[in-house]
């Protein structure tokens, strides 16, 4: 018998090659916390209340899969809002950068912070992501460029787990160049790869390895040498890819099969085609590219053509992405990507699970995979990209637990 069987519900499975895949009048079953089975309620192989020991009734909400917002920085100190206004008054990213803002201004703020208040505010954002139906998230390290702040900060993330949420953790040391390291970037990558990765993997704090290829940040021979220390540990890669230039970071993240390379406003045709071949999934971020006000699209066309599965997330951080709206991320997706609200919609939740390396676990509304699922007072699943400012979620659930139910 199972423990729960959700009914009356109009299902967004996201599990096809195309569309919502939809099943109007669907039915949902939980046991052990996975989905035990999915699928139109005339297809019951029973009555309800002789198949579960609980039957919910969806009251004819659509229900996705919980959301996975695959690209955030949720932990870290400080603020950066005096550089939004430097942007306003025309100051560039990369020119706040080089002038000593930016990342590393943050990194100034995350180290002066201890445990306590790094998970304090923390907490914060991501408690308005669960509000809007996120039941997976990944966050970043890179803020603290330093071993004892790095693995604070995985700590941090690993504690947030608390919450109901499933974490991944991402050790970004490879962000920027940290102050103590100024004019000696190859000294800082040492570290990085001779020190700090390996006590990173040895406690267990990180799922994956990130870096930032940039002529601001590092170069292709430096990433190499991070990514050939991630494999070494045994831990899968990602990389922020040909967001201010095209330095072939996604042609990189490609060769050693990276789960994902992400902004890719600058990422030519022939990048696009090894990400194709390598299965890399593409992270579109078009918070950073508003807040940036940026003017070259990602290739999404190209991305298209080849059949690179795209994902879109938040890209939640203090300086380029200060977002923590996944329902916005999808509006944006939409209007100044064109994605159509199916690609958004599976952005959020299939290809963002690959993205993490969960296909298996979460993503989908299938037998085998997490009980993961949010009911959303919706028309259309469309209306989740349409309408901004507004959160129509009515319950959270995960590992088939609910999860802060709304009050009506």
């Amino acid at each position: 018998m199972w423990d729960a069987l959700w009914i009356n519900a109009n299902l967004a499975t996201m599990d096809g090659d195309t569309g919502y895949g939809a099943i109007e009048d669907g039915a949902i079953a939980v046991a052990d916390g996975q989905i035990a089975w999915v699928g139109p309620r005339a297809d019951l192989p029973g009555a309800p209340d002789t198949l579960a020991r609980e039957v919910q009734d969806a009251g004819g909400r659509w229900v996705t899969p919980g959301l996975v917002d695959c690209h955030t920085h949720l932990v870290y100190g400080g603020n950066r809002s005096r550089e939004f206004a430097l942007r306003l008054d025309g100051a560039s990213y990369e020119e706040i950068a080089r002038a000593g803002g930016g990342i590393v201004s943050t990194v100034a703020a995350t180290r002066a912070a201890d445990q306590e208040i790094l998970l304090r505010d923390a907490r914060r954002r991501l408690a308005a992501l669960q509000a809007e139906g996120v039941t997976t998230v990944e966050i970043k390290s890179g803020y603290g460029l330093d071993a004892e702040t790095e693995c604070r900060m995985l700590r941090v993330a690993g504690l947030l787990q608390d919450t109901g949420i499933r974490v991944r953790r991402t050790y970004l040391g490879a962000h920027a160049t940290p102050p103590e390291y100024k004019g000696d970037a190859e000294g800082y990558i040492d570290q990085v790869c001779d020190h700090v990765l390996p006590q990173v993997a040895d406690a267990g704090l990180a799922d994956a390895v990130d870096g930032f290829l940039e002529r601001i940040a590092f170069t292709s021979a430096q990433i190499t040498r991070v990514f050939e220390a991630a494999h070494r540990h045994g831990l899968a890669v990602k990389l922020h890819a040909d967001q201010l230039t095209d330095g072939d970071g996604a042609a990189l993240a490609a060769e050693y099969r990276a789960l994902s390379a992400d902004h890719l406003e600058y990422t030519s045709e022939n990048g696009v085609k090894a990400m194709a071949q390598a299965a890399t999934v593409a992270v579109l971020l078009p918070g950073a590219f508003y807040t940036l006000r940026e003017t070259r699209l990602p290739p999404i066309d190209a991305l298209r053509r080849h059949g690179v599965p795209m994902a879109v997330a938040t890209d939640s951080n203090p300086g380029s992405a200060p977002v923590t709206s996944l329902l916005l991320m999808l509006n944006m997706a939409c209007t100044l990507f064109r994605l159509t609200t199916a690609e958004a919609l599976t952005g959020v939740t299939r290809n963002a699970a690959q993205a993490l390396g969960l296909q298996d676990v979460c993503g989908r509304l299938a037998a085998g995979l997490a009980a993961d699922f949010v009911l959303w007072d919706i028309d259309d699943p469309a209306e989740l990209c349409y309408r901004i400012g507004w959160n129509p979620r009515a319950m959270s659930v995960v590992g088939g637990k609910p999860l802060f139910p709304s009050d009506g």
